[in-house]
């Protein structure tokens, strides 16, 4: 599989996007693992301190679809018009583009790209689409536990105790234990908390 800078040196955001690109990967609760913005600065630090992220259709829109759209097609009110302002600084066509996949539902990424000129054509909506698609999936960290492994992790996510999770498999406590200390091991966990919270956000449970 490509590496992130592989793939984006492939696809010429910057070509296609005259007016410059916001890139958001694998966004969980908090944070993308992977963000790249190359938009006007004058319109980012309007758009930070106006607060305008919750008010934004395109943003309402990426996360409620997958897939991609234009900006002009988004049909969610534009209450504090920051599509109209975004206008002003030369953002006056874009595209928006969502993605998440079931093997990770709790994960998504997105991209919104803007130019000056003229409308996004529908081959640039699905090469976008692709790019957005193959980054999200190059970040995704290769499964590297066993099966046994992950049991023992989806049990202990489930509430159960290491003695009721070893009834379950019908192996020793020990076996249990051994497991989920590979598993931490292998994950670079402390505990079987934070193991058990890097497997859900990976989608593996």
């Amino acid at each position: 599989m490509k590496t992130i800078d592989t793939l984006l040196a492939d696809y010429d955001f910057e070509g296609l996007a005259t007016a410059g690109y916001h890139l958001a990967l694998r966004v969980g609760f908090a944070f993308p693992e992977y963000e790249c913005n190359s938009l006007p600065q004058e319109w980012v630090e309007i758009y930070t301190r106006d607060g305008l992220m919750i008010f934004d259709p395109i943003i309402r829109w990426v996360y409620d679809n997958s897939g991609y759209t234009r900006w002009s097609d988004i049909s969610n009110g534009d209450e504090r018009k920051v599509l109209t302002t975004a206008a002003s600084f030369g953002l006056q066509y874009g595209a928006a583009i969502s993605v998440m996949y079931d093997d990770a539902p709790g994960l998504r990424s997105f991209g919104s790209f803007a130019r000056a000129d003229r409308e996004f054509k529908d081959d640039e909506l699905e090469l976008l689409s692709c790019a957005v698609g193959e980054l999200h999936q190059a970040l995704a960290p290769a499964r590297g536990l066993t099966n046994a492994e992950i049991d023992a992790l989806e049990l202990l996510a489930s509430g159960l105790m290491l003695k009721q999770v070893a009834h379950r498999l019908g192996v020793s406590e020990s076996a249990v234990k051994l497991r989920l200390t590979n598993a931490r091991s292998k994950m670079g966990a402390r505990t079987n908390t934070q193991a058990v919270g890097q497997a859900k956000k990976y989608g593996w449970i």
